[in-house]
């Protein structure tokens, strides 16, 4: 199947020399350069992780001239950090769009070396796990989906027992061996007692306190720092609140969620759709599945956060673009009634278009500029 990304690395490869495209490993990075590559006569594909390819490029200043009139496809870029010094020069003697595809297993430490080498020369593409846009063409593909999560080996496994086992195998193979590849150096079982932590405050409020004390008293900056571990490697959503000056008293903490559906709920040993509409996560695990697909559907530039006063009023995203102003709620509810507070908050902001996404079959008004929406109608809503 072809990825959304795809079209957006070709038209910034079009623009830039190089392109980063960046994501949780197993997530399809690599499927996707080698179809963008397919279009790119005589493009070459090394993988940094191979020993034989790291040699081909030791000495990049003779390596990459020879190959400036085609495509350089450089996975797992991460494992040789001492290439981005090199491409600096090398794209500035040959200026031209389309040189570099660079795939990497997103980290606070890539997007600093690549900033820092490659400011102004490298355009950014996040690659999500698999959306519903791509796979749910109806509502059973869609709660698949959402049980198993997008990374691709995990939805299109045989069935749910083999796609629980695979993200199980993830999740221990990530935390033992990717983090540590990385240089993050915290114990494999405190981070994921950490993770499960945060699975069960899925959505909500970050408390760096109530965490470290329920991890056996660590500090508050440590926990703070767990976070930003999974926030870096792009397996947690921190999303900050929309602080908009409406005068009245706002929410100034973050909410946290786990990125991929299917990882939430093998944390939380969720194994089928019936375990999962039963459980009492289940609402809040709806709404961070949501919650990803909105986030790859935002035009560039686009902000997303959301809305809560001390008061009540309480909107589950704001999104800017521009000078328009969305609101969207989330509601896993076949008849969703949003609360006092959610008009609360549309009246707060001056919201005047607005969309309740809920696990139902076709779009209805609900007001005034204020509609039901299938998660299937969210795209086409957005690009209004």
């Amino acid at each position: 199947m072809k990825r959304l990304a795809q079209d957006i690395v070709e038209h910034r490869l079009r623009a830039y020399p190089a392109v980063a495209l960046l994501g949780p490993r197993q997530v399809g990075k690599t499927t996707l350069a080698q179809a963008v590559a397919a279009a790119h006569p005589g493009a070459l594909l090394l993988d940094m992780e191979r020993e034989a390819d790291r040699a081909a490029v030791a000495q990049p200043d003779l390596f990459f001239p020879r190959h400036r009139d085609t495509l350089v496809v450089l996975d797992e870029v991460q494992h040789a950090p001492g290439l981005f010094p090199a491409l600096r020069p090398e794209i500035d003697a040959q200026r031209r769009p389309g040189r570099f595809l660079l795939l990497g297993s997103a980290s606070g430490d890539l997007l600093r070396q690549s900033g820092e080498s490659l400011a102004g020369r490298v355009a950014y593409v996040e690659l999500a796990p698999l959306l519903a846009a791509e796979y749910a063409a109806d509502l059973p593909a869609l709660q698949t989906l959402w049980l198993r999560g997008g990374f691709p080996l995990s939805a299109l496994a045989p069935d749910d027992a083999a796609s629980f086992q695979w993200r199980q195998d993830f999740l221990r193979t990530f935390l033992q061996r990717d983090l540590p590849g990385m240089g993050v150096r915290v114990p494999a079982e405190t981070l994921r007692r950490f993770w499960t932590m945060l699975a069960h405050v899925q959505g909500q409020l970050f408390n760096a306190s109530q965490l470290a004390l329920s991890l056996g008293g660590v500090s508050h900056t440590t926990a703070a720092r767990y976070l930003d571990t999974l926030v870096d490697t792009m397996m947690v959503r921190r999303l900050e609140p929309h602080l908009a000056n409406v005068g009245k008293r706002l929410v100034k903490s973050p909410k946290a969620y786990v990125r991929d559906s299917g990882l939430l709920h093998a944390l939380l040993g969720i194994t089928s759709v019936r375990d999962l509409q039963g459980h009492p996560v289940a609402g809040h695990s709806w709404e961070g599945f949501v919650v990803e697909q909105v986030a790859a559907a935002l035009p560039a530039g686009a902000q997303m956060g959301f809305y809560r006063t001390a008061a009540g009023a309480e909107i589950d995203l704001v999104i800017e673009h521009g000078s328009r102003k969305l609101g969207i709620e989330i509601k896993f509810s076949a008849a969703p009634k949003p609360t006092r507070g959610f008009w609360q908050a549309l009246q707060d902001l001056g919201i005047t278009q607005a969309a309740v996404i809920a696990p139902v079959q076709r779009a209805y008004p609900l007001a005034d500029g204020v509609e039901v929406l299938p998660l299937a109608d969210l795209g086409t809503w957005l690009a209004r």
